[in-house]
């Protein structure tokens, strides 16, 4: 079975945030993780007849929508989960804004890795509670030539940040945006700190099926010990996987008993349903498009390796840091430019990416680019890059 991830589709003019950020310019948008790929041909079946039955009353998710999600995380993780547990949201920033209202109180604090998704650093602010970020750490220990740094975590400093007001850590796992896999040792020593210190994890794991190294697998935090569990959150959907963000579907999955219950309270009255149409792309995708999600793997491993290389052979004064091995998103270091503002310099010149500045680097740092995009459409962006790098800032 082949998929086409090559023929570039015409997305101007149409409701995309992606492209109408540019509307009316000639920028290529590579700033949001949102792929330029159509969804799988099975979760487009499943809309067709969905939306042929006619009918759009308020939704539940059928036996057949959770038994597909069940089975996947089986499959793919070993992780047996009680249908119970899962809790459905329409969006995963929605689950880290009621995690920080179920389970700390305002002025208390939240814990995270920085950089990271704005929304770990602004879902406490919303309501009032208190964002604590603890910077990654970058070693040149091992790793590949031309990105053999790896992210790692500051252990010392990261116990140094607990105060007696911390309630929540956020961990986001892979990591968006510095593309890192947490190995299983990793995301244990973290469920252990969180036990010590008796926070409830709150773990993004949105891109857990877009491991990009075969012999990296994603480990979930909560399966690895009772203990871990009973304080974690899992946020999970299939929305960045399978290019579906804009019909909002997403799950936690909770096995607590207690704290699933203090988080459904937190969603009264101001979280909405899933749709219909949601969860008949959310069955569709993980019951019937496995085979899409391996093409489409390999899709973004030869993208990253054009990436990389074209990095290292043609942008002088950009490096990529580290290995890039989950997400289609990688962070690149842009500091020796010398730029003020990178992200207007490579604007005006054709490529939309996004600022670092909004994950917690420092202003004129790192930028990150989305390769989930065709390559003539990638290499056409990096072409443009280059010229940049050539024209006064």
């Amino acid at each position: 079975m082949s998929f086409d991830f090559d023929t570039p589709l015409n997305r101007a003019g149409t409701d995309s945030q992606k492209w109408q950020k540019y509307a009316g310019r000639d920028v290529l948008p590579l700033w949001v993780a949102d792929m330029d790929f159509q969804s799988p041909p099975a979760i487009l079946e499943a809309l067709h007849r969905r939306v042929e039955h006619g009918i759009f009353g308020y939704a539940r998710p059928v036996k057949s929508t959770v038994d597909a999600v069940v089975a996947a995380l089986a499959a793919r993780y070993g992780w047996r989960i009680d249908p119970a547990w899962l809790v459905w949201l329409p969006g995963l920033v929605v689950g880290l804004n009621v995690t920080a209202q179920a389970f700390a109180e305002p002025g208390d604090e939240v814990l995270t890795l920085s950089p990271i998704y704005p929304p770990f650093m602004t879902a406490p602010k919303n309501s009032a509670r208190v964002s604590v970020q603890v910077p990654l750490i970058l070693s040149h220990a091992g790793g590949s030539a031309g990105n053999g740094g790896t992210w790692s975590i500051d252990w010392d400093a990261l116990e140094r940040a607990v105060t007696p007001r911390t309630r929540l850590f956020y961990f986001c796992n892979p990591h968006n945006p510095v593309a890192r896999v947490w190995r299983r040792d990793e995301v244990a020593r973290l469920g252990e700190f969180c036990v010590r210190h008796n926070l409830v994890l709150c773990s993004d794991e949105i891109h857990c099926d877009l491991i990009l190294d075969p012999a990296l697998p994603h480990v979930p935090a909560a399966p690895l010990s009772p203990e871990i569990a009973s304080r974690t959150i899992t946020l999970m959907a299939p929305s960045k996987t399978y290019n579906v963000p804009g019909l909002g579907t997403s799950f936690a999955i909770i096995p607590d008993p207690l704290r699933r219950a203090r988080f459904v309270r937190a969603t009264a009255g101001i979280v909405a349903e899933v749709t219909t149409l949601g969860f008949a792309a959310c069955e569709a995708a993980y019951r019937d498009s496995e085979p899409w999600r391996q093409a489409l793997l390999a899709c973004l491993r030869g993208n990253r390796d054009f990436l990389l290389d074209y990095v290292a052979r043609e942008l002088p004064g950009i490096r990529v840091e580290a290995p890039v091995e989950a997400t289609y998103l990688a962070w690149l270091n842009v500091s020796t430019l010398g730029l003020a503002d990178p992200i207007g310099h490579f604007e005006k010149h054709g490529v939309g990416l996004s600022d670092g500045a909004y994950f917690g680097s420092p202003k004129g740092r790192h930028v990150r680019i989305n390769f989930g995009c065709p390559r003539a459409t990638l290499a056409q962006a990096l072409q443009r890059m280059k010229s940049a790098l050539a024209a006064p800032a």
